[in-house]
Formats: structure tokens, C-alpha cells, sequence
């Protein structure tokens, strides 16, 4: 079981100020655990969480120790541990008793601080520019050193001790995403904090760092109260997820004479993006990938009607595949809201002779790479059509291509290409080519893996938009 699948590619990018990526393991653990990505009960395998968050398993035997001692898992021996519900009673409380500590630790610190905050400043500042980037870990790294900063200025072993005890710094940084939408205010109220303290007024920082944490904890039972209305909705989404998924493949992709591997990642819980692999006889074998416009629960629902209509097409006798995506596009078009469309790229693969039918409809087009000479000859796999579902009476044409023992033909939907960087560039087909071109040798799971990194070395702090598809299949010699 992973928390999140490739969640440390999503966010190990940090800015310079906000340290280097496995810093962020612990509160990346902890918002996962507390915003209930793992169920209560659910047993997580130590091994998989430290390949994921690439730590050594001693670190995040480390780590959940921390976590067993806040209630929010159980460790069985070295190797396993059981999650627990969080306890937003219990989190409220310390929350309380921190407001205490540090209204006592801004009257202690005013004194050392007043004409010297130009630290405090800094990690505003930079507070500031993550809530800009809605770089939560960013921002939850320097709230607390912002507040540590003050405690040991306050040198007063004591609160210093209570607070390490309730670890209060992880609570920060694992609470912070239920209060984004008001993440803004909670930054900003720093600032009355740091004025006070520069001016070396001790009761007024001192009663604004209450305020503070007591605004914030406000904001947290919002949170709390609202997760429990909305509580229902993710179940039913959950659901929804568990449904979509059986839509996909559920076996190991074995197509005679071809090594497969795919990628499948939607935006939200459930996507638009589609993909299938179906024997249709002997000797023959359908392939598809889409996308459907949108995203979310009607992406969805658009997506299982493509592939039902798609389905029940191609296993009727056919010779015609340009007339069998007419057919499959009318259907679409019948049963489709307006302005609900999806791409496709369907293709039959007869193994024994190497021989790939295809109609493209609108799809980003797939590639096929070929190894001769030293040199890498690119294909791509292109036909007149539009989307199924935008039009009533669309032509299609159909093409054939040969593959070749050796070829990789690599598919994919428009969030791998469309991925942005903090710059608004998009990756693009052309770094997706030449990257492709430098696999040869490689398998393609070890393909899928290295698109994969290089998107999230371009894309930094920058989430993602769309959902995400990749297919990569390799010829063999042994059709």
C-alpha cells in the first residue's frame, strides 16, 4: 500500500529556503494519515512508505514512532503498522495548551526581540510567497521555526520541553492543509506578532500569539465539522473510484510478441483518461487510449460509456475501422451531454504478423520509435477524425503500420505533455520524443519511471492539472 501513488515526485521540489526534499517526509506523512488517505484499521507495509518517500526504513520506523505516540497509528513490530482515526478532540486540546505557552513565551522573548525581528520578518516573508505557490510543506516548515524561534528566545526550558513533548511542530505542519482556505488570514496575522515584538512589547505579543493559535484552532473545528458533512460525498466518491477502476485492465497485459507497461494517474479521485488492452480472436488484439473532456464524476461516467460503446463494436465481426469509430462516435454523440467529447486512439494488433490498424480521433498522437543505424527514426501515428462525441456525422480514416522487432510504441494522454513548470511552460511532445529516443535498452517500465522523473524535475512546485495516462509497449523477436 502506498499513501499516494508517486507522492514524493509531486512535492519533493522545494524552494532553496525550505530544505531539501526527505526534510519533508514527516509532515508530508502526517497530512496524509490525518486528512484520511489510509482507512482506519488499514495496515501499511514500512517498506513501501520508505521506497516512496525514498528514506531509509529505519527513518520511517523513526518517524511513525512519533506518530504511534500521537495516537495515529499502531506499529507492529519493525515492518508493519495499523492506522487509527485521528482525534480532532485531542488535537483541539493541544492547540489549547499551546495558545499558553506561547502568550508566556512572547512576554519572555520581547525583551531579547524588540528592534531585532529581522529573522522573524524573513520567515514571514517567506510564509508569504508559499501561500503564493500553495506550497503547504514550504509554509508549515517556517510557521514553526517562526514559532520555535520565539520559544528559544523566550530561554525557558520548560515551555521549549512541553512543546517538543506534544510535538506541536508536527501538528503544525500535518493540520495545515484543513485550514488552506484561510490560509491567507493565518499568514497575515503573523504580522501584529512581529511589529509588537520589535517594538519590545511583551503583554501585546504575547496576547497576539494567543490569538493567533486560538484563530487558527477555529479555523481547524470548521474544518473538523464540515469534513464530517462531507464525509458521505467522499465515501460515494471512493465508491466511485473503486468502479472506475474496474474498468481498466485488471490482469497483467500479456499481448503475444509485446512487452507492456502503463501509467495511470487522474487529477481528483476519478478521471476522464482511459486506456484497454482486449483479445478479439485468434490472432487479433484491441488497444485503446482517450481522454474525455472535463474531469471528475462526468469525465467519469463519459469515459465508461466510450468503453462500453468502444467494447461492444469491436467484438462484432468488423473489417471497416474507420466505420467502426463512426459508429462508436454516433453512440457517444446520442448518449453524451453537450460539449462532452473525447479523444481516442484505437488500433487492432495482429501479433504473428507485426501489423497495427489504427484510427486516430483527435488524440494527442501516439509514437513510435525505431532503433537503426545508430540513429532513432520517430513515427507517429496520425489520422483525419475529430473527437468521438463533438459532432453527429464525423469521417474517420484508418491507417496500418508495421512494427518491427525492437519498436517502442509509447502512448499517452495530454497531462503528460501539458505538464507545467512554475513558468507556465508545458513539457511538451518534443522533450517526450527525445527523451523517448534516449530509451533504447530500456523496458517499458523503466520508460514510464524516467517520463515520470523528468516531469517532476520540470514541473517543481506546480501541481497537476490534468489526469495523466502513459502505454508504452515493446516488440519482441518472439511473435
Amino acid at each position: 500500500m502506498m499513501l499516494s501513488k508517486y507522492g514524493q515526485k509531486e512535492s519533493s521540489a522545494w524552494s532553496g529556503s525550505c530544505g531539501p526534499p526527505n526534510n519533508s517526509a514527516r509532515p508530508r506523512l502526517a497530512r496524509e494519515l490525518l486528512r484520511g488517505s489510509c482507512r482506519p484499521g488499514q495496515l501499511v507495509l514500512l517498506s513501501e512508505i520508505a521506497s516512496e518517500y525514498q528514506l531509509e526504513e529505519s527513518s520511517v520506523l523513526e518517524v511513525f514512532g512519533e506518530f504511534q505516540s500521537l495516537g495515529m497509528l499502531t506499529l507492529s513490530g519493525k515492518s508493519t503498522a495499523i492506522i487509527h482515526n485521528p482525534n480532532p478532540k485531542e488535537m483541539q486540546e493541544v492547540f489549547e495548551v499551546c495558545a499558553a505557552l506561547e502568550e508566556i513565551a512572547g512576554r519572555a522573548a520581547a525583551p531579547a526581540l524588540k528592534g531585532n525581528t529581522g529573522k522573524l520578518q524573513r520567515e514571514l516573508d517567506i510564509m508569504r510567497s508559499a501561500v503564493r505557490d500553495l506550497n503547504l510543506d514550504c509554509y508549515a516548515e517556517h510557521d514553526v521555526r517562526f514559532h520555535r524561534s520565539i520559544l528559544q528566545t523566550a530561554e525557558n526550558d520548560v515551555l521549549l520541553r512541553v512543546w517538543d513533548a506534544l510535538a506541536f511542530d508536527l501538528r503544525i505542519r500535518a493540520t495545515i492543509e484543513k485550514v488552506t482556505k484561510n490560509l491567507v488570514e493565518v499568514v497575515e496575522s503573523h504580522q501584529p506578532i512581529v511589529d509588537a515584538l520589535q517594538r519590545g512589547q511583551g503583554r501585546e505579543a504575547g496576547l497576539l500569539l494567543r490569538n493567533h493559535i486560538e484563530t487558527f484552532l477555529e479555523f481547524l473545528k470548521k474544518s473538523e465539522s464540515d469534513s464530517g458533512a462531507h464525509r458521505a460525498i467522499r465515501n460515494d466518491l471512493e465508491s466511485a473510484k473503486d468502479v472506475q477502476n474496474a474498468f481498466f485492465p485488471q490482469k497483467a497485459i500479456a499481448i503475444p510478441g509485446l512487452t507492456c507497461a502503463t501509467f495511470y494517474k487522474p487529477v481528483q479521485s476519478i478521471g476522464g483518461d482511459y486506456y484497454d488492452f482486449f483479445p478479439l480472436g485468434p490472432d487479433r488484439w484491441g488497444m485503446a487510449i482517450g481522454d474525455v473532456s472535463g474531469k471528475g464524476i462526468g469525465a467519469a461516467l463519459l469515459m465508461a460509456s466510450l468503453q462500453a460503446s468502444l467494447k461492444a463494436r469491436a467484438l462484432h465481426p468488423h473489417s471497416d475501422l474507420a466505420e467502426l469509430i463512426g459508429d462508436v462516435n454516433r453512440l457517444v454523440h446520442e448518449s453524451s451531454p453537450i460539449h462532452f467529447f473525447a479523444s481516442l486512439f484505437y488500433a487492432e494488433y495482429q501479433p504473428s504478423m507485426g501489423i497495427l490498424r489504427y484510427v486516430n480521433a483527435g488524440h494527442n498522437p501516439p509514437i513510435v520509435l525505431r532503433w537503426s543505424e545508430g540513429q532513432c527514426k520517430v513515427f507517429t501515428l496520425e489520422t483525419e477524425g475529430t473527437p468521438v462525441g463533438l459532432m453527429e456525422d464525423t469521417e474517420y480514416t484508418s491507417e496500418s503500420f508495421q512494427l518491427e522487432t525492437g519498436d517502442v510504441l509509447a502512448a499517452y494522454t495530454d497531462g503528460i505533455t501539458e505538464t507545467e513548470n512554475p513558468g507556465e511552460d508545458m513539457w511538451g511532445q518534443e522533450r517526450l520524443k527525445n527523451l523517448l529516443c534516449g530509451s533504447r535498452g530500456k523496458t517499458p517500465q523503466q520508460i514510464i519511471r524516467q517520463i515520470l522523473d523528468e516531469l517532476s524535475v520540470f514541473a517543481k512546485t506546480k501541481p497537476q492539472r490534468d489526469d495523466m495516462t502513459l502505454l508504452v509497449a515493446h516488440v519482441r523477436n518472439d511473435r
